[in-house]
Order: structure tokens, then sequence, then C-alpha cells
């Protein structure tokens, strides 16, 4: 019996440190037919150097696109459009994380029992760990609230590292990436939008990412206490660093999609942001009843709080 194909898209960036780690946690992966796909974003240091030996010793798992510098979201997109749809599934991945053996084999597991003619994501929590490994904790948990587009519209509850598409959903966003990527937010961020949006989100308890924590690890979880952690997020929309980034992802989603989007959610997209033009009274009465939801309580009421201060 064939194995499942699966094409893991790595971006790396001046990762010469730990890629070795994740390029040997891939090349280990179980049970299925395994491609590398890694495009460099322009390093400085020896990462093309050790991506290169990579390729050469493994010609036929492994293929390199050298691009220039485009920042993260524009090169896993570019990595997307430079990978032919030939594939089953389709995993991204980050350049300093150690993925478990059977990470992509049980991704696939759950995929295959899901719909076959809808977008599907897999998507887990992940072993955050220090440095050297040492376990920390495991993040994220089980969302409690349903992984649907009123969730996606104000919140990323998938981790980018742990997605992994089937061909569907891989096609339907390739083909329609937008030209201007300026108003998106992440990758990750923006296919969970999608595809809570026309298909299905799996979501998986057990962690099969080593996600490293580190100084140059800017994204994702955190050990800090709640409060510091409120107080930076307060900290950074008072200084303007995050306003409007919600509203225009939303603005740019509506505009690519508004003509396969169930009527009843263009409806409720589109007063979600029209209601934001409206006065401080309506505002705050759309705020406090509108369909729109983070997981966590604490994070719903920044949520209503920053859509009546027009800072989403």
């Amino acid at each position: 019996m064939n194995q499942p194909k699966v094409c893991v898209m790595l971006s790396t960036y001046n990762g010469a440190k730990y890629i070795d780690e994740q390029l040997e946690s891939l090349l280990a992966q179980s049970q299925v037919d395994l491609h590398i796909h890694i495009r460099d974003d322009g390093s400085s240091d020896e990462t093309i150097q050790k991506i290169r030996g990579y390729a050469k010793a493994y010609p036929d798992q492994i293929r390199i696109i050298d691009g220039e510098n485009v920042g993260v979201i524009g090169s896993f997109f570019e990595l997307m459009r430079q990978t032919q749809p030939i594939y089953d599934f389709y995993a991204f991945c980050d350049q300093d994380d150690v993925w478990k053996p059977y990470k992509l084999s049980r991704a696939v597991v759950k995929l295959q029992s899901g719909p076959l003619d809808v977008p599907l994501m897999y998507c887990s929590s992940t072993q955050m760990v220090d440095q050297d490994l040492n376990h920390l904790n495991v993040w994220p948990h089980l969302p409690p609230k349903p992984l649907s587009m009123y969730n996606a519209l104000v919140e990323n509850s998938c981790v980018g590292c742990t997605m992994v598409l089937n061909a569907l959903t891989f096609e339907q966003i390739r083909a329609n990436v937008p030209s201007d990527l300026t108003h998106i937010i992440m990758h990750d961020w923006w296919i969970y939008l999608f595809v809570s949006s026309f298909g299905e989100v799996i979501f998986d308890e057990e962690p099969t990412v080593l996600y490293r924590q580190h100084q140059g690890n800017v994204l994702g979880g955190s050990n800090d206490k709640w409060f510091i952690k409120w107080k930076n997020r307060w900290n950074r929309f008072v200084n303007g660093k995050n306003h409007s980034i919600l509203s225009k992802q939303a603005r740019l989603f509506l505009e690519l999609y508004r003509d396969k989007l169930p009527s009843h959610q263009q409806e409720n997209l589109q007063r979600f942001l029209n209601q934001l033009d409206c006065n401080g009274v309506k505002r705050i009465g759309y705020a406090f009843k509108m369909p729109f939801y983070r997981q966590a309580f604490l994070d719903d009421v920044v949520l209503k709080l920053i859509y009546v201060l027009r800072k989403i």
C-alpha cells in the first residue's frame, strides 16, 4: 500500500543554530512519503550551507528555494506558490522546533477520517520547551469554544507549525493568495480563517511538536503570568502597534471570498465592519452581542473593549 505523500514547507531565516535538529526530526517521520521544500528568506549565517548539505544528502526528498528577504508571511506564501499541487497533504514547519516521529502520520490519520469534499486542517497542542529541549508546559490546550469563523476572525487558535492541510485546502488557498499581503496578520491565521469558514478544523490535544521558546522566538506561547501578558497587550494597543489589524484582515477576507461565503456569514462579517463607523453607544451595544468571540473569558472582554475603542 502506498504511503500518503506529504509536503513539508519550511521557511528559514538565520536559523543555523537549530536547523539540524529540526531537519533530522523531519527526516525521521514515519509512515509517510516525505518531501521537504525549504525556502530561505535571505539568511546571512550558515543556514544556507546547512540546508544545502541536507539537500545533497537527500536529493529525492529535499528541495531548496532561494529567495530574497520578504518576511515570514511572504516567505510561506511563496512556498505555497512554488509547491505544485501534487501531494496528498501539506504541512508548515518552523526552523527551530523538533517534531515527534509520528507527528505527520497522526495528522494524516485524523484528516483521512474527515469528509473528503471540504477543506480540512489539522492542528494540535505543542509541548513547549526551552532552548535545550527541557519541557515547560503544554500550549495551547483544547479550545473550549468552537473553531469557527466567528472565532477565527478575531483570534488565531491554531499554531502554524502544527498545521497539516488536505489537498483541497492547499489548492484553494494557493489559487487565491492576495497580491498585497500587508493586511494579513500571519499566514497560519489566514488559513485558519479560511478553513473555519469553508470546511473543518481538527484540533488534536496530543502534543506532537517540541515548540522551542527562546529570545529569538517572538511569536507563540509564553510562560508569563496573565497580568503581565495583558499589560503588554494593552501597551501595544495604546502605542498603536496593533491598531486595525483585525478589521483590515477581515475586510480583505470579505473582499476575496464574499461570493463564496454563506449569506449569514457575509452579513455578520459586513456588520462587524460597518458597526465600527457607528457612534459609541451603538458600538457598545454591538460589542456585547456580536457573534464573534475569543476562547478565554478575559480575552473576550478585551476584544469587546478594543472594538468599542475602534482599536480592532
